[in-house]
C-alpha cells in the first residue's frame, strides 16, 4: 500500500476507556453489591449499561473501532487471571460456588482468606492485582467475559476489537505464589499458557472478532535476552495459529527498544506504538528496522495520561512521517484513556478559557477523530479545528497563570545545603529518643481515619450551603476528638488527628496552593472502587498561608502523647496530579518542595515534634527504563530533603510509601534521609523488611502488619507473627508497628478491632523481647 492509500485508510480508535460512568455509577453499584443492597443481576445490568454508553460515546464521536473487554468490575489483570484459570487454591472453592463473590474475594479478601497482592501498574497510579503462580499452576481457558462483551458491541452494529493483557506481560507481572521459592520465574510457564491464549483467540474469532488487541506494556521496560526470546516465541506461536483473528500487539508508556525488532518481525498483522514524550524514540526505531511493511500501525499520538490539549499540527507531522513506514496507519491515544477523567464539560468552576486548554477522555477521542480525518482527507478538511487548536495553545503559553517570577527566583536560589539536615542521623536519633521517650516497637498509624457518614454529610451540607463554615468546623473538631480519644484508649504511642478535614491527600493541598486547578468531576480510577480527582498543575507553585497547622495543633492540645503532622510529599503531589508539560518535572518538584518546606517549618514552630511527609509515589514515578532513572531520582530525593531539611535535630521526620516494588529504590529511600519510614508489607509477607536489611538500611522502619485494602480484621497473633518476621530483618530498636496505609476507606468497626489487635501484638512481642 502506498503512503497515499495508507492515509486514506486511516481510522480512529482507542485502546480502552474510563469504566466508572459520568457519576461513578460503577462504584456505587459494586459497593452496593458488597453491602448486600444491590443484587448480582442488578450489578451486571449497571455494568452492561455503562459499556453500551461508553461504546455509544465513542461511536458518536467518530471512533471507528471500539475496544471491548477493557471494562472491569475491579481490575483487568484480575480479569486475565480468571480468563486463564490461575485462581489461587485458597479462592477456588469460593469462585466455583459463586464466581462473582469469588472474584471480589480475590480482590479484597474475606475474614478467612487473604486477597491477592496489589501493586502499581507500571508508572501509573492505577493498582492491579498481582497474579500468584508456581511450578504447579495449571492454566485453563475461560473466555466467557471477553466473548460476551464482544457480542454486546457487535449487537449494537459496532466494529469492535477485544483487548487482552498479553501472555508475556501477564507472566512478567506475576509473582511466586505463597510457599513457592522466591527465585521461581513465572515466565517459565509461557509454553503452558500459550495454548490457553490460543483457545481464547479461537473463541473470539468464532464470536465475530476481526482483530484482537494484545497488550504487552512490559516490553517497554528493560528486558533480558530471555524475556525477548520468550516474546519472540510467544508471537511466533500465536501468529502461526490458523484459527485466530488478526493480532494487534500494543505497547505504551515508553519506547519499545530491543523489543521493537522482535515484534516487527513476528507473524502478527499489526503493532500499536506510543509516539508521545519518551516514546517518541519509537519513530526513529521503527524507521531503523525498515518499518512495518504489509502491517497495520496504530499510532498513539494523543497523550492518554495527561489532560493538556494535543498539538494537532505536531501530531499530524508525526503521522505524516509514519505513513511511509506501514501498510496502514491508524490514529489513537498513547494508552488506554482509563488514566484520565471522562469529560471536561462537567467542570463548571474552571475558567472557560483555561478549560479550553484541557482534554479529558471525550475531548481526546475528538482529537483522535480530527487527526484521523486530517490524515485521511487532508488538512483542509480540519482547517477550523487546526486554527482553534493553535489559538488555545498560544493562549496557554502566554498566560500569566503559568509564571510567577518570585517563585522562580526562590527556586533558582536553592543550594545543596538547603537540602541537608544539620546533623547526621545517629545524632538526630539520640536527640529524638530523648525528646519523644517512646517505647520499644512504638505504635502509630499512617494518618487518615475512617471518613464517617456524619463527616461526609457535613461536607456535602457545607457545599450546598445548608451549614456554614463554623458548623462544619465543629463537626471536624468532633471527629478529631473521637479519633484522638480512641487512640489514647487503645494505647497507640504516636497519634494522628485522622485528617477529617481532607477530601484527598493531594487534592486537599492542591486547593490551598497557587498554581493548581481543582476539578469537581475529574474522577480517575486508582484501584477497585477507589476513585480520585487528580488536581491540575497549571502554573508556578507557592503557599500563601499554613495548611495543616491549625488542625494538628488542635489535636495536640487534646493529648500529652506526640501527634504527627501530616503532609503529602512533593513527588506524590506531582505523580497524583496532572503535571505541566511545558517545563521539566524537576523544576516543578522544587517549587512544590519549597511550598511544603514552609509548612513543615510552621508545624515545628507550633510544637509538632513528629512530622510525616508521605511519598508513596516515589517508586511509581520511577522511569521504566533504567537509563532514565538516575536523573529522576536525583531531583526526586532532593525535593523530599528540601521539604524536610529545615527542622531541628530532635524533630523526627517520617515518610510513608505503599503498594509498589520497593526493592527497586532502596538506595533512593536511603537518600531521602528520613528518620522513620512506614511501608506496606502485609500482603507481601514482609518482603520490604528483607529488602531494607539486604541494603543495610540504617534508620527506623515500620513495615505494615495490617492490610487496609481488605475488610478482614487481622488477629493479634497474625500481626504478632508479621512483627516477628520483621524482627528477623530489622533490629527491635529500629522497628515500628503500623498499618500498611491510611484508614480513610475502612469502616470504624473493622478499624477499631484491627488497631486494638495491632497494639496487642506490639505488647506481646515487646514482652517476648524483654523475656529473652
Amino acid at each position: 500500500m502506498t503512503a497515499k492509500s495508507a492515509a486514506a485508510a486511516a481510522r480512529a480508535t482507542v485502546y480502552g476507556y474510563p469504566r466508572q460512568g459520568q457519576n461513578r455509577e460503577l462504584k456505587k453499584a459494586v459497593e452496593g453489591y458488597w453491602k448486600g443492597r444491590v443484587t448480582a443481576d442488578a450489578l451486571r445490568t449497571t455494568a452492561a449499561e455503562l459499556r453500551r454508553s461508553n461504546w455509544r460515546q465513542l461511536a458518536d464521536a467518530g471512533v471507528q473501532e471500539v475496544p471491548t473487554g477493557d471494562f472491569s468490575y475491579y481490575d483487568h489483570v484480575l480479569d486475565t487471571t480468571v480468563m486463564v484459570g490461575a485462581v489461587p487454591d485458597r479462592h477456588r472453592a469460593t469462585v466455583a460456588s459463586d464466581p462473582l463473590a469469588g472474584y471480589f474475594a480475590m480482590a479484597r479478601g474475606t475474614q478467612e482468606v487473604a486477597p491477592l497482592e496489589m501493586t502499581k501498574w507500571f508508572d501509573t497510579n492505577y493498582h492491579y492485582l498481582v497474579p500468584e503462580l508456581g511450578p504447579g499452576t495449571v492454566f485453563t481457558a475461560d473466555s466467557t467475559k471477553q466473548v460476551a462483551e464482544l457480542r454486546e458491541a457487535l449487537a449494537q452494529g459496532l466494529t469492535a476489537r477485544p483487548v487482552l493483557v498479553g501472555p508475556v506481560t501477564y507472566l512478567l507481572l506475576a509473582k511466586p505464589a505463597p510457599g513457592v521459592p522466591a527465585d521461581f520465574e513465572p515466565l517459565t510457564l509461557l509454553d503452558r499458557l500459550l495454548p490457553v491464549y490460543a483457545e481464547v483467540l479461537a473463541d473470539l474469532r468464532a464470536a465475530g472478532a476481526e482483530w484482537v488487541q494484545v497488550d504487552e506494556p512490559a516490553l517497554v521496560q528493560d528486558r533480558t535476552p530471555a524475556d525477548l526470546n520468550a516474546s519472540e516465541r510467544a508471537y511466533r506461536e500465536l501468529g502461526s495459529l490458523t484459527d485466530r483473528p488478526k493480532l494487534l500487539v500494543a505497547s505504551y508508556f515508553d519506547r519499545l527498544g530491543d523489543a521493537l525488532p522482535v515484534l516487527a518481525k513476528a507473524p502478527v498483522e499489526g503493532l500499536a506504538l506510543d509516539f508521545t514524550d519518551a516514546a517518541a524514540a519509537n519513530l526513529d526505531a521503527l524507521a531503523a528496522v525498515g518499518g512495518l511493511p504489509g502491517k497495520r500501525l496504530v499510532a498513539g499520538v494523543v497523550n492518554g495520561r495527561n489532560i493538556w490539549i494535543n498539538d494537532l499540527q505536531k501530531s499530524l507531522s508525526t503521522l505524516g512521517t509514519l505513513l511511509g513506514l506501514a501498510d496502514r496507519v491508524d490514529v489513537a491515544a498513547s494508552c488506554s484513556l482509563l488514566h484520565v477523567p471522562l469529560d471536561t464539560a462537567a467542570e463548571r468552576d474552571i475558567d472557560p478559557q483555561v478549560l479550553r486548554w484541557l482534554a479529558f477522555a471525550r475531548q481526546k477521542t475528538t482529537e483522535i477523530v480530527t487527526l484521523a480525518k486530517g490524515l485521511a482527507q487532508g488538512t483542509d478538511t480540519i482547517a477550523g479545528e487546526l486554527a482553534a487548536n493553535r489559538a488555545d495553545l498560544a493562549s496557554r503559553a502566554g498566560s500569566p497563570i503559568t509564571r510567577d517570577p518570585a517563585v522562580r527566583a526562590r527556586a533558582e536560589a536553592v543550594t545543596d545545603a538547603n537540602a541537608r539536615r544539620s546533623q547526621p542521623y545517629a545524632e538526630r536519633s539520640a536527640a529524638q529518643r530523648a525528646h519523644l521517650r517512646l517505647p520499644l516497637l512504638p505504635t502509630t498509624t499512617i494518618g487518615s481515619f475512617p471518613q464517617t457518614t456524619e463527616l461526609r454529610t457535613a461536607r456535602a451540607d457545607l457545599r450546598a450551603g445548608r451549614i456554614d463554615t463554623a458548623g462544619y468546623e465543629e463537626r471536624v473538631k468532633t471527629e478529631i476528638q473521637e479519633v484522638v480519644s480512641f487512640q489514647e484508649k487503645t494505647g497507640i504511642d504516636v497519634l494522628v488527628h485522622g485528617e477529617p478535614e481532607r477530601n484527598d491527600m493531594v487534592q486537599y493541598f492542591a486547593e490551598q496552593l497557587t498554581g493548581y486547578l481543582a476539578t469537581q468531576h475529574g474522577w480517575v480510577q486508582s484501584y477497585g472502587t477507589r476513585y480520585v480527582r487528580p488536581p491540575i498543575l497549571a502554573g508556578d507553585i507557592s503557599r500563601s498561608e499554613p495548611m495543616t497547622v491549625r488542625w494538628t495543633s488542635y489535636a495536640q492540645s487534646l493529648s500529652d502523647r506526640p501527634v504527627k503532622g501530616m503532609l503529602t510529599g512533593p513527588v506524590t503531589m506531582l505523580a497524583w496530579s496532572f503535571v505541566r508539560d511545558d517545563q521539566p518535572l524537576g523544576d516543578t518538584a522544587r517549587q512544590v518542595a519549597l511550598a511544603l518546606r514552609d509548612e513543615v517549618n510552621d508545624l515545628e514552630a507550633a510544637g509538632t515534634s513528629v512530622i510525616q511527609v508521605d511519598e508513596p509515589a516515589l517508586r511509581e514515578t520511577l522511569p521504566l527504563r533504567t537509563a532514565d532513572r538516575a536523573t529522576y531520582l536525583t531531583w526526586a530525593t532532593e525535593a523530599f530533603r528540601l521539604t524536610t531539611a529545615g527542622v531541628r535535630p530532635d524533630t523526627q521526620i517520617h515518610t510513608h510509601m505503599c503498594y509498589a516494588e520497593f526493592g527497586d529504590i532502596v538506595q533512593a529511600i536511603d537518600d531521602l534521609d528520613a528518620d522513620v519510614i512506614s511501608l506496606e508489607a502485609a500482603r507481601s509477607h514482609m518482603q520490604v523488611a528483607r529488602e531494607l536489611a539486604a541494603h543495610g538500611y540504617p534508620r527506623e522502619a515500620g513495615p505494615g502488619v495490617y492490610d487496609i485494602h481488605s475488610p478482614r480484621v487481622p488477629s493479634a497473633e497474625e500481626a504478632a507473627e508479621l512483627l516477628r518476621t520483621g524482627l528477623k530483618a530489622i533490629p527491635a530498636e529500629r522497628l515500628w508497628v503500623n498499618p500498611d496505609c491510611g484508614l480513610k476507606t475502612r469502616a470504624w468497626p473493622e478499624t477499631r478491632a484491627s488497631l486494638e489487635n495491632l497494639v496487642a501484638a506490639a505488647r506481646t512481642v515487646r514482652g517476648e523481647l524483654s523475656a529473652s
